[in-house]
């Protein structure tokens, strides 16, 4: 945990979020500025500060969160009629949060290219 990380206060229940499911590796939880009718936050329970940190050691716990993004996608409704799931890395990735998150969004047609 990073003292002054937003999502690992999350994580430690000491600030209150939607939760969508938890377990020891992932938290899932509403995004606070959702961009379409499902928009959820998917992240490791461990501080990662970006994909570009990633390393052999974080395998799991990345394995873990893209499983349990098909396993929400069916919890939310969106999984038959489809889903994205992005990772933004960096300032111009659109990176906000300094701490590994997928975005799962679905329940409407998304367009494509984004941003």
């Amino acid at each position: 945990m990073t003292q002054d990380c937003i999502f690992c206060k999350i994580v430690a229940g000491e600030i209150p979020a939607k939760l969508v499911y938890q377990d020891e590796q992932v938290t899932v939880f509403h995004d606070i500025d959702p961009r379409a009718p499902v928009h959820v936050l998917i992240i490791p329970n461990r501080h990662i500060a970006s994909l570009t940190a990633v390393g052999d050691e974080d395998a799991a716990a990345v394995g873990r969160l893209l499983t349990v993004a098909g396993q929400v996608a069916q919890l939310t409704g969106v999984a038959e009629t489809g889903y994205r799931v992005t990772v933004n890395v960096g300032r111009d990735g659109g990176q906000a949060v300094y701490h590994l998150h997928a975005h799962l969004l679905g329940g409407r047609r998304l367009s494509w290219p984004p941003g």
